[in-house]
């Protein structure tokens, strides 16, 4: 009984944290494809296509209990061509009372298409630096995932902003163009003091807390973040937090993870969140410095299921390991570097996914990394085609952009394989060489910059893997069927596609080899060609072959078996499982033609005659020797099959 009792105690927490796994990747992706969806119906503005913004000064007038802001936001803005006239994204609900330049209030107006078109007080030449201030107020009508959003948690009001896609104009004046970053910004909160139970309101946004100044009734909060940062990700939040700190030493640069969260939930999130700084240290060693080191990350709870990686401040809304490896993830792969459209989707979310993955391989957190790739796997295969590069049609489609399957799971495995495939210590650096690369660093990337760096750091060319992993469909079904003749192990390896897309796939097999007397030995099958035979040597009795013993390989529905006579080996045609009682799978190399199948019992009698295939369904026919005959351009082949 204590045996088996050690078993349920030891499977059931694994089960149950695959079963968490699971659960928070799809809460993740349901939200990202909800978000996008959103994004999707918009468009960014034509009419402010004319400037580059360059600071945001962001001064908001707010309180948890009311669903109402007032500000100042200041913007400098440089022209791109000559223009007498400035646009900016603001809900027409918005009221703007006044627009300010140096002290001078310029002519403007709102209309229907949440516009704020401004009259310049002279032409501004192209090149030209200069700013503006908008003072304005209203009743904020959410737009994005809840931009602007006031509610409750156990009785205390909450207010936050989460303006992905598009929603930041909901709720103040701004420039909601994704390629147009904003290189810093200011944020200064100004709300009650304290709530209606006299708790201290703490306030939150991007970047390095600068100042709290009292104001009679009122606390200012002010925030500079110096880096990159588009509209959406620009963030606040306001209720009585509870503030706590884990220190990230970042070799001798030190920086703060800031936790805010709710009182209620103070316990729990600090039994959970120290998991960050660890998962912080291993993405620092494995690929480069956290982005924003020179000012904080953090998390602030809020009223939402999934969670919203703004930029140095990841809104959360719970902490469960995968969700802050995820969100944390996309600090790098996502803000950092954005993809530069919807096909290339898995540059974010395939990334993030994988990095998940390497926390558990490398802190054995939330199950072994091995379990991870087997689950990945399953998912990808659920479907014989599909690829983690989209068309033109399938961006149409938000929900195949957010795919399971492609743009996560098997975006997380082509690295993984890319990984085996060139070896750690290039597949690392390519990435350290990807993330720092002056073109793309603080801004946008396509697949095809990603691929040219990977070959330039490994010197190969990678274009048939992104063909075969990338760009088409499907995965390799593979049969190997071995003997042992003295030291020396042959094994002959054949392969099928689940799509026509890819003729072949060019794979490095892991094959684990297992002694009689417990004895292991790894071999790597250099699988280039179909049919293709292998001699090993192999100092020991063969008991068995186990394929893929760690789970590297997109594949599905594999065989290994052992040849009782070795015949395998003197033909082109390869037959499994032999014996069977249901199906014989075929295999035959690309140059052997086969223009007839036929099988008879051993009175001679015909049971069945085709053209070549690549199954035989065998069910109906009585058990015992079945003889298959085979014509081909090469001459007569003959095969035994045994049906049991």
């Amino acid at each position: 009984m204590k045996y088996y009792l050690f078993l349920f105690l030891f499977i059931m927490p694994l089960i149950l944290i695959g079963q968490d796994f699971e659960k928070s990747m799809k809460s993740i992706r349901e939200a990202e494809a909800k978000s996008a969806l959103k994004r999707m119906l918009y468009r960014a503005n034509m009419n402010t296509g004319n400037y580059d913004v360059k600071y945001h000064r962001l001064e908001f007038n707010v309180d948890p209990s009311q669903a109402t802001i007032s500000g100042n936001v200041t913007t400098y803005f440089e022209a791109k061509e000559n223009m007498n006239e400035i646009t900016f994204d603001l809900a027409d609900n918005m009221t703007v009372s006044q627009v300010l330049q140096r002290g001078v209030p310029l002519t403007y107006t709102q209309n229907n298409n949440d516009e704020l078109v401004i009259t310049l007080p002279a032409n501004q030449s192209q090149g030209v630096l200069d700013s503006l201030t908008i003072s304005y107020s209203g009743n904020p009508v959410s737009s994005g995932f809840g931009s602007f959003e006031v509610n409750t948690h156990n009785g205390d009001p909450v207010l936050w902003t989460l303006s992905e896609p598009y929603g930041a104009k909901g709720w103040w004046p701004c420039k909601q163009d994704l390629i147009d970053k904003i290189d810093s910004i200011d944020v200064f909160i100004t709300a009650p003091q304290f709530n209606p139970s006299n708790e201290e309101y703490i306030a939150v946004s991007n970047g390095l807390e600068q100042s709290q100044v009292i104001n009679g009734m009122n606390k200012t909060t002010r925030f500079k973040h110096k880096y990159p940062i588009p509209a959406y990700l620009i963030a606040i939040a306001v209720t009585n937090y509870e503030v706590y700190t884990h220190n990230v030493p970042n070799n001798g640069n030190p920086f703060d993870i800031v936790n805010y969260v709710y009182p209620e939930n103070l316990a729990s999130a600090q039994a959970s969140t120290p998991v960050t700084v660890d998962i912080m240290n291993l993405f620092t060693n494995l690929f480069e410095e956290y982005p924003f080191a020179n000012e904080k990350y953090g998390h602030a709870q809020f009223g939402w299921g999934g969670g919203m990686e703004h930029t140095t401040v990841s809104f959360m809304g719970s902490f469960g390991e995968n969700l802050i490896a995820h969100e944390l993830a996309h600090q790098w792969f996502g803000n950092k570097i954005t993809c530069g459209s919807w096909k290339d989707i898995w540059l974010n979310e395939g990334f993030a996914t994988y990095l998940s993955g390497l926390a558990r391989e490398h802190l054995v957190i939330s199950g072994d990394f091995k379990t991870w790739k087997q689950q990945r796997i399953t998912s990808i295969t659920s479907q014989p085609n599909g690829s983690v590069y989209l068309t033109d049609t399938d961006t149409t489609n938000v929900y195949r952009i957010f795919d399971r399957e492609m743009s996560y799971d098997k975006g997380a495995m082509v690295l993984h394989m890319l990984r085996k495939k060139i070896g750690d210590t290039d597949f690392y650096q390519g990435l350290k060489n990807y993330l720092s690369d002056p073109n793309h660093a603080y801004d946008y990337a396509k697949t095809a910059d990603f691929i040219g760096i990977m070959e330039t750091t490994s010197g190969q060319n990678l274009t048939e893997f992104f063909n075969d992993w990338l760009y088409n469909q499907g995965y390799p079904r593979y049969n190997i069927v071995w003997n042992q003749s003295g030291n020396q192990l042959n094994t002959l390896v054949s392969q099928s596609q689940s799509d026509a897309s890819v003729s072949f796939f060019e794979v490095a097999l892991p094959i684990k080899v297992h002694g009689t007397m417990g004895e292991e030995l790894d071999i790597i099958l250099d699988n280039t060609s179909n049919n293709q035979a292998f001699s090993n040597t192999v100092n020991f009795t063969i008991a068995s072959l186990e394929f893929d013993p760690e789970a590297d390989i997109i594949s599905k529905n594999n065989s290994v078996t052992l040849s009782l006579n070795g015949s395998e080996f003197d033909t082109s045609i390869t037959i499994y499982p032999n014996p069977s009682n249901q199906f014989f799978m075929l295999y035959k190399p690309d140059n052997l033609e086969v223009e007839e199948v036929s099988l008879f019992n051993i009175l001679g009698q015909l049971l069945y005659k085709s053209s070549w295939t690549s199954q035989i369904d065998v069910s109906s026919f009585s058990t015992g020797l079945i003889f298959a005959q085979f014509k081909t351009n090469q001459g007569i082949i003959n095969k035994s099959l045994l049906k049991n």
